[in-house]
């Protein structure tokens, strides 16, 4: 592990708190044991669901409503193996389309990325947790937030290549049905509700900007595009390079639109990964929404072809 030696440690009541809402469907974006926003946007929406105040902070009432998942440990020590490191990984990520279209797959740049995103955490968290001299190798044993799902019992026609994507990510089959889906601008989440209008999972998202503003109104769910490669049109994007040209950028999570895209009866819209965990909810996007890898690909086992996405101020 390679990032810095000086690498702080994370607030162990934080990183606990972050562990416990990612497990429970209410993402708080990267666990990396610290507060911040989406941290408290995760607090609001577990406290909505479970008719606390909703203060967004870790005060008494909330820490009492985990009591019930205490028993499990919040990190844990995982041995490494060949499947969990198997690459290939690419390297650096060239930053233009153009250069990224070359590229056989846009897949991780090493195996400290996808461990990352396999744990839901962040490079600095992992060597926090472990320490800089820490060896990749098989057989190594490393402590990492305890985001392994209880079940993934998926169907056996599932896409292979999106049944290994979902083992990679930590993504459980055990999701909720989802009714609808609502995303709010003003609190820059996404939400999730079940036939009863009950509030069953919530994620921070990037939604739009002021050159492309979330399109407010009610959609549907057409469809999922599963570890998708990307259309790039130059035209579709206010801050592309007039010299750019039309192209086809290979599938992989560090892709535009990472793991998957999940769209939308609104032309070029949908709701999609990002090569970017730690940006979500702190950049803007192309209209579109824009979820972590892991939330999006738990998201697209949630919904069907159908589900209404009402987007709103």
């Amino acid at each position: 592990m390679a990032v810095s030696a000086q690498t702080a440690k994370p607030d162990q009541r934080i990183l606990g708190a972050q562990v416990l809402l990612d497990r429970l469907g209410f993402g708080p974006g990267v666990i990396d044991g610290a507060s911040g926003s989406s941290f408290a946007k995760a607090l609001n929406g577990w406290q909505q669901a479970k008719g606390l105040t909703v203060t967004g902070t870790l005060d008494e009432a909330t820490v009492k409503s985990f009591e019930p998942f205490r028993e499990m440990p919040t990190v844990i020590e995982v041995k490494l193996t060949p499947e969990i490191l198997e690459g290939p990984f690419v390297g650096a990520i060239p930053s233009k389309e153009s250069q990224q279209a070359k590229m056989k797959s846009l897949g991780y740049s090493d195996a400290m990325e996808k461990l990352a995103e396999r744990y839901h955490t962040t490079r600095q968290t992992l060597i926090a947790l472990n320490s800089p001299g820490t060896k990749l190798v098989p057989g190594t044993v490393i402590r990492v937030p305890n985001v392994i799902p209880p079940a993934q019992a998926f169907a056996e026609d599932i896409n292979p290549g999106w049944r290994k994507t979902l083992w990679t990510l930590n993504v459980g089959s055990d999701q909720p049905e989802v009714a609808k889906v609502v995303v709010d601008k003003s609190d820059g989440v996404l939400r999730a509700f079940d036939a009863a209008d009950k509030l069953v999972a919530q994620f921070p998202a990037t939604m739009g900007s002021q050159h492309d503003p979330l399109p407010i109104g009610s959609w549907k769910i057409q469809g999922r595009a599963y570890n998708p490669p990307f259309h790039y049109n130059p035209k579709l994007f206010w801050d592309a390079d007039s010299k750019d040209q039309k192209a086809l950028l290979p599938p992989g999570p560090n892709g535009p639109v990472g793991v998957v895209w999940i769209d939308l009866d609104k032309k070029h819209y949908g709701i999609h990964g990002t090569p970017k965990p730690e940006n979500i909810g702190k950049t803007e996007s192309h209209g579109c929404i824009r979820l972590t890898n892991w939330d999006a690909a738990r998201l697209a086992v949630m919904v069907k072809p159908g589900t209404p996405a009402i987007f709103q101020e």
